[in-house]
């Protein structure tokens, strides 16, 4: 059922790096050019992909290059055995067989997290306090001394994942989410998390040096993912890993793969633009753009999304963006106006100016609101499903043809 665990460096292990739902295909793609880094010798295997994340198996210095350059992946989790249960004592005997002491010190604090579908047990709880146990037993039978449990900032994640049958334990490389990357200081309200707006501009087909133009900004998340990949920063350039704390850590070799990575030359003309209704989100926009480290222009400009055009007059383009709701929209709005009303109005306009301004663009709309495209009045091209957590969402396409709609479009203010 179990074998004892290697943590030498030229070990095979098998991961799986969980994603936001929708995002597999894409991670899946994108854990393939991750394993190209290491060209000739490729070890990172993909292998299959399941609702929720990406199966894969490489070395150690693999799931460190994971954790580094992807944008997609929540976090690369390690897995140390998997078997089939019964009940609570076999998951507890399952645990107690694994070598924690190969991974990390009595000194280290824990945390253990079980996640389950379909499984029989009754108390996910009580599976995950014989999980801790299990843990703890093992290292006070080997130094009389247990582990401490530190649920906000733990030094070693530990992940459960039950099944009607099967037991998977998980030893977790990331620490805190990989879309957490270390340069967010301000927020505005509901942020777009990072691992999201880079997948969302996987699937826009955006490529570096096409425009990029997000309306709707925020905090400007998707603007930091773009302006990072052309930069060539990694999504983990400016943050620490749980690994770095494993026992046996090669430090220089991990020093080494963290220096391998070339960024690109800057770009000598803005790609990327971005704009909101609100001045308070631009300044927010701005200092997260420095701390993300980006070095070049990205124009920011405060104006309401129904009154913008094409930024450098561009004939065609990428816009993504994910529109506000409810009362974000009212930031400066006409307060006269029930939110509902104000809503559709803001919709209403916001098309008419993607229908009079925006031909030859692409434009792609991320909203919970399966309405959006009878609001805009615009026929989608595609919509492709995704989760925003629990949230079910999707990413509306329109394809901005010349001429198009112009008879139904009402003349926009100037």
């Amino acid at each position: 059922m179990s074998h004892p665990i290697n943590t030498h460096s030229s070990s095979t292990h098998s991961y799986f790096c969980p994603c936001p739902r929708g995002l597999e295909a894409a991670l899946a793609e994108e854990l393939n050019e991750i394993a190209q880094l290491s060209a000739p010798a490729v070890t990172l295997k993909v292998h299959t992909q399941v609702p929720g994340g990406v199966h894969c198996s490489g070395l150690l210095s693999d799931a460190w290059r994971i954790n580094l350059h992807s944008r997609i992946a929540s976090r690369v989790l390690l897995r140390l055995t998997h078997g089939s249960y019964k009940n609570e004592n076999d998951i507890y005997d399952m645990t107690l067989e694994q070598e924690w002491e190969n991974w990390f010190s009595v000194n280290h604090t824990i945390r253990v997290d079980v996640t389950a579908v379909k499984s029989p047990l009754r108390s996910l709880e009580f599976t995950t306090l014989k999980i801790k146990d299990a843990i703890c037993d093992r290292f006070r039978d080997l130094c009389d001394e247990r582990p401490s449990v530190d649920t906000r900032t733990p030094d070693m994640r530990i992940v459960g994942f039950l099944d009607a049958h099967n037991f998977t334990l998980y030893l977790d490389t990331s620490g805190e989410a990989l879309f957490k990357r270390g340069w967010r200081a301000e927020t505005g309200d509901a942020p777009l998390r990072e691992n999201l707006a880079a997948g969302l501009l996987r699937t826009s087909g955006w490529k570096p040096g096409v425009v990029l133009f997000d309306p709707m900004c925020g905090s400007g998340t998707i603007l930091i993912e773009a302006a990072q990949i052309v930069a060539g920063i990694p999504a983990g350039a400016r943050r620490h890993f749980a690994f770095e704390k494993f026992n046996h850590f090669e430090a220089e070799l991990w020093l080494s793969i963290k220096g391998s990575f070339k960024p690109h030359p800057l770009p000598t003309a803005p790609t990327i633009f971005g704009s909101d209704i609100s001045g308070d989100m631009v300044t927010i926009a701005a200092n997260n753009l420095r701390n993300a480290g980006i070095l070049f222009e990205v124009p920011l400009k405060q104006i309401e999304a129904q009154e913008v055009k094409p930024p450098l007059d561009a004939a065609s383009g990428i816009m993504l963006t994910n529109p506000p709701y409810g009362e974000r929209i009212g930031v400066r709005g006409d307060s006269a106006l029930p939110t509902d009303e104000m809503f559709t109005a803001f919709f209403s306009a916001f098309g008419t100016t993607l229908k009079q301004r925006f031909a030859g663009w692409s434009v792609f709309l991320f909203s919970a609101d399966l309405s959006l495209p009878k609001l805009l009045r615009l026929k989608e091209a595609r919509k492709t499903p995704f989760f925003n957590g629990a949230l079910e969402c999707r990413l509306f396409r329109f394809d901005m043809v010349a001429g198009f709609n112009r008879r139904e479009a009402a003349k926009p203010k100037e």
